[in-house]
């Protein structure tokens, strides 16, 4: 005969009741965490997840089976079957068509996504107050085939020295794989496609000063070996694994917020589910004053109107978005034909 099924426990969480059920359920095969583990180790990072997801409109990816099994994208929370306590806040896609995405008002929601089988978050850069205007601005600097962890930490330091010239700070944490990303809050005053145009600019400027490093180029047959700026992670709908949030790897790593002396030395591996507990009640979060100064981007508008003066214009969108004003042509360059009158 079978054993006994664990039976599903109720636990308190911000002022909340949350039920954990299957909490024996290994979700990460390599390393043997259960999806109690994961339950439990959102709720050691509750100020630091908190802190990224604060009434965020967040899509949630989804593991119900573990990471390998089926994978989805929860972008709708369900009218039904939900606790009445859970908060969502509704936003709009390119495609005009909207949805109501859970928006954590405290840490009782991350905790209800993880017993969903939620392991990795992906907030919009928005708030609730305001969906259609970002307050953060994200640098994914992304390597490319040829290009290492290192490489990027090398981009990062580049783009921290371009932002202390511009009197603005930038917040690094490791992707959680190969990559840096670095945040930087700003005021919420401008859509999803000044934000997304300054993000070029900022991009343009890195790979002036490194193009031995340092790629915009949106079609892989060009970037090289090249760290890529992926300026379309500020095109709406599009979303990073948030800071303090679990990956969907054998290794159960953690996206997971450093400081500039220390980023040159970190090994993205060292931060997993088991480690990040205990160096955050250790350390601190180093994103703790993230909110404290949000920056005008004005500047990198500026820039923008300046390389547009220059005949560097917009640059190609996702290929779920629709075709946008002054977009230059969505063909991969090595498939393209040459334009006729």
């Amino acid at each position: 005969m079978g054993g006994t099924k664990p039976a599903a426990v109720e636990i308190e969480v911000a002022g909340h009741t949350v039920r954990l059920s299957s909490p024996d359920r290994v979700i990460y095969p390599a390393r043997g965490f259960t999806k109690a583990d994961v339950f439990h180790y959102y709720l050691a990072v509750g100020d630091g997840i908190m802190r990224a997801l604060r009434h965020r409109p967040t899509t949630l990816q989804r593991f119900p089976e573990g990471v390998e099994g089926e994978m989805f994208f929860q972008k709708r929370v369900p009218a039904r079957g939900v606790p009445p306590w859970v908060e969502t806040t509704r936003i709009s896609f390119p495609s005009g068509r909207s949805a109501d995405e859970l928006c954590p008002a405290d840490l009782a929601h991350v905790a209800w996504a993880a017993q969903m089988g939620t392991i990795v978050f992906h907030p919009w850069p928005v708030r609730a107050a305001d969906v259609d205007r970002p307050d953060e601005l994200r640098v994914d600097l992304d390597p490319q085939p040829g290009t290492d962890f290192a490489d990027a930490v090398t981009a990062a330091g580049e783009l921290r020295a371009l932002l202390d010239e511009l009197g603005a700070t930038g917040w690094p944490k490791t992707s959680g794989g190969r990559g840096v990303h670095v945040y930087l809050r700003i005021e919420p005053r401008w859509t999803f496609t000044e934000v997304r145009r300054a993000t070029i600019a900022l991009a343009r400027e890195l790979e002036r000063r490194r193009p031995d490093l340092i790629t915009t180029a949106w079609w892989k047959e060009e970037r090289g070996a090249h760290v890529f700026v992926d300026y379309n992670q500020m095109a709406r709908d599009r979303t990073i694994a948030c800071a303090y949030s679990l990956r969907a790897n054998g290794r159960a790593t953690v996206s997971t917020p450093v400081d500039w002396a220390e980023l040159p030395d970190v090994d993205p591996d060292d931060f997993h589910l088991g480690s990040v507990p205990a160096r955050l009640a250790e350390r601190g979060d180093p994103h703790a004053g993230i909110d404290d100064r949000p920056w005008d981007i004005t500047p990198l508008l500026e820039w923008a109107d300046r390389d547009d003066a220059a005949g560097s214009g917009d640059l190609p969108y996702p290929p779920d978005h629709p075709k946008m004003p002054g977009e230059p042509r969505r063909v991969q360059p090595s498939r393209a034909r040459p334009e006729t009158d």
